[in-house]
């Protein structure tokens, strides 16, 4: 991980706050697409990962915008109670899973509260490239609401749903009915059950799954199960790795990651969660119960890859590990 300075704290609304981050000598951070996110480490064991939400074309600097969360597990919490101005974080390379999609012919971004900071970088590379967009943003209020004032300019592209100002919550299917066209991607980012009523949505109205996209903070308390037959892997496994030479056996109640780790074997992970990719690993046979946030349904096809963290397996994999 590369230690970056902080430069600046900034609130940019109640609970939320931004942070600027460089080199400590100004040299340039590696590039990053609109819609990456870096991890960060927090210090004892924490690492979180935040999406990038300044102008990828600054190359100097890393902008961050933080949530304090209402259970927080100790990361934003320490960012906003104990983290000051001139002190160092260690952030890794940013990481792509949520970026814009070329052959869109509009882009649809709904945002939920904290969920608006990737879509900033996002809609910035829309401007620039003379590309269609529209935003619908919903937050509990307007004090609750970061960065009004930079989507300010940007007219009525921008939707604000604020629950306080309105009797209804945001309906988001109903402004994904009004603005999609043929060929719109819809990019979603927030809260679990804003995203899994905008993906009902968006299969309601015939948007193909390869054209929805989102971007998770934490995992879903209630998946919705895929449909068709039962997916494998509920129970026990087998992992078999090719390189090492190494075969376990993966309980059901453990993790395939975390019988790697038992096995001495460092394999790298951030948010065991399935939600940030980093643990990705190679598949070389076997069926693959695909749990994570992060692949396409092309990808969980091919089986090629799978997150050790929370994915599993029917019968015996084998990785290239």
């Amino acid at each position: 991980m590369q230690p970056l300075i902080v430069c600046r704290i900034t609130p940019e609304a109640q609970g939320v706050v931004s942070l600027l981050l460089r080199d400590k000598d100004g040299a340039n951070l590696p590039a990053y697409e609109p819609g990456a996110h870096i991890d960060v480490d927090l210090g004892n064991g924490m690492t979180r990962q935040y999406s990038l939400c300044g102008d990828p074309a600054q190359c100097d600097e890393y902008r961050l915008g933080v949530g304090l969360a209402v259970d927080s597990r100790g990361g934003s919490r320490r960012i906003h109670d104990t983290l000051r101005e001139g002190d160092t974080l260690h952030v890794g390379a940013p990481r792509q899973l949520f970026g814009l999609h070329a052959q869109a012919t509009s882009h649809v971004f709904i945002a939920g509260g904290i969920g608006i900071t990737p879509f900033l970088g996002m809609i910035l590379a829309c401007e620039r490239r003379k590309e269609p967009w529209t935003l619908l943003y919903c937050a509990r209020g307007r004090a609750h609401a970061a960065f009004l004032h930079e989507l300010a300019e940007y007219g009525d592209r921008v939707t604000l749903h604020m629950d306080d100002e309105r009797a209804a919550r945001c309906d988001a299917p109903s402004y994904v009915e009004k603005v999609a066209r043929p060929g719109s991607h819809v990019y979603c980012c927030g809260p679990s059950s804003l995203m899994d009523a905008v993906g009902q949505a968006c299969v309601q109205l015939g948007i193909a799954p390869s054209n929805f996209h989102t971007e998770r903070f934490s995992a879903s308390p209630t998946p919705t199960p895929e449909p068709g037959p039962a997916q494998p892997g509920a129970d026990a496994f087998t992992v078999v790795l090719a390189k090492s030479g190494g075969r376990y056996v993966v309980p059901a109640g453990k993790s395939l990651l975390e019988v790697l780790e038992e096995a001495g074997i460092a394999w790298p992970s951030s948010c065991r969660e399935g939600l940030c990719g980093s643990c990705e690993a190679p598949v070389l046979s076997g069926a693959i119960d695909h749990r994570d946030y992060v692949l396409s349904d092309a990808q969980r096809v091919e089986h090629r890859c799978m997150m050790v963290c929370v994915s599993r397996a029917a019968g015996t994999v084998e990785l290239d590990i």
